[in-house]
């Protein structure tokens, strides 16, 4: 099976048919899920039916291991017919407007919808030459493909706001991998990123622009086991990035873990699965190899987002122009932090020019918004033909603050 090639879906559909009762339980799903790194983000092997024709990268993995939670999980709660399972999850991502018109028309081609889905499904792992894979992957962003199984598992329960349960559980991974960093003594480049991660929060919800513990109120009303545990699992992942944990960090997880409503018992586990799963894969991960992987993390997304920013130079200046607003608050971003009104606006106002160019659509896809600090950064710089008229210089910004 080649997860690169047109017909993989039918083919793992074809492999999968010996194997329909693997997992007896959800339990067993996500136990297996973890173990290959599927809910961590890190996806170090696949289901072991699976023949391969080479040998695969991560982000195939992931494709593979996306599917496969997906499939168990329709089993799970009851479906049976694999043509039926296609459909249904393309409806599921339909919901979310993964796949509306318009946003990825490139990707939709051809009339089978297991030829769809393979596009979606691509599109889920592979943003812009693998944006969102080589970016996040060491600590949080892959991690959110699992969010996809959770809210798949409410929509075949018929959930209803099936987008607000979205936006919630991310809020609250986001959180706790922010809170996670602030656990335990920062460095130099750990400051960096709990500032990235603070900057992205306030786009997320600029209701709840700062880290004042609210979160945790969230967490504590939160009774779904499955989501409460994931979030664990993000705490215990966070934490462990550095490859160590003190008796503070300890202390933090088992203060989130009691939040999510676990004994310590599922709490130790937590902590010592995301342990096993870091020193068994060291030498299969080549970036865990890495000592500075916050300062890799931070580096790499302002190449990507100068990168986008500059291939898609023309059609940001023309939409620019047509916002004399965003362009004068983008100006006052390089010399003074925005209000959180201004905030908003500045958000509202991206997100529009976004849905319009499809090549920056990872800001718009789950984890995209930690780029946005990044992209008002750098955008003055990389376009200032676009802010010559609109610049403000140091006595303006005196007047400004008077």
């Amino acid at each position: 099976m080649n997860p690169s090639s047109s017909g993989w879906i039918e083919k793992y559909g074809s492999l999968v048919q010996k194997h329909q009762d693997a997992f007896p339980t959800f339990e067993a799903l996500y136990a297996t899920l973890k173990k290959s790194g599927f809910v961590y983000g890190l996806n170090a092997s696949i289901p072991e039916f699976i023949d391969l024709e080479h040998t695969l990268s991560e982000d195939e993995k992931a494709k593979i291991n996306l599917l496969h939670a997906l499939f168990f999980t329709y089993r799970l709660e009851g479906g049976e017919e694999y043509s039926v399972f296609i459909e249904q999850v393309f409806k599921f991502y339909e919901i979310l407007n993964i796949s509306r018109a318009g946003f990825f028309d490139k990707w939709f081609t051809g009339n089978k919808t297991s030829a769809k889905l393979e596009k979606l499904m691509t599109s889920r792992i592979y943003i812009e030459d693998n944006i969102i894979s080589k970016t996040f992957n060491s600590l949080i962003t892959n991690s959110l493909l699992f969010i996809d199984v959770l809210l798949f598992k409410h929509f075949l329960n018929n959930t209803i706001a099936l987008k607000e349960k979205a936006e919630e559980i991310e809020y609250l991974a986001i959180n706790i991998a922010y809170d996670a960093l602030s656990s335990r003594e920062l460095n130099r480049n750990d400051n960096k990123l709990s500032q990235l991660l603070a900057s992205s929060l306030t786009y997320i919800s600029c209701a709840e622009n700062s880290f004042d513990g609210n979160y945790r109120e969230r967490l504590v009303n939160n009774k779904n086991k499955w989501e409460n545990l994931y979030l664990l699992d993000m705490a215990c992942l966070t934490v462990w990035e550095d490859h160590s944990l003190d008796y503070t960090e300890s202390e933090f997880i088992f203060g989130i873990g009691e939040d999510l409503g676990f004994d310590r018992t599922v709490i130790s586990t937590s902590i010592t699965d995301v342990t096993q799963f870091f020193k068994l894969n060291f030498d299969i991960i080549p970036y865990l190899k890495e000592k500075n992987l916050a300062q890799q993390f931070y580096d790499s997304m302002g190449k990507i987002v100068k990168k986008l920013i500059l291939r898609n130079s023309k059609r940001l200046l023309k939409e620019l122009s047509q916002s004399a607003e965003l362009v004068a608050l983008l100006s006052k971003s390089t010399i003074r932090d925005l209000s959180d009104e201004e905030k908003k606006k500045v958000q509202n106002q991206l997100l529009d020019i976004f849905k319009s160019i499809p090549s920056l659509a990872i800001f718009i896809l789950p984890g995209g918004a930690i780029l946005l600090p990044i992209f008002i950064k750098l955008i003055p710089k990389l376009l200032p033909s676009a802010f010559d008229e609109n610049r403000i210089d140091d006595e303006e910004e005196d007047l400004y603050r008077k």
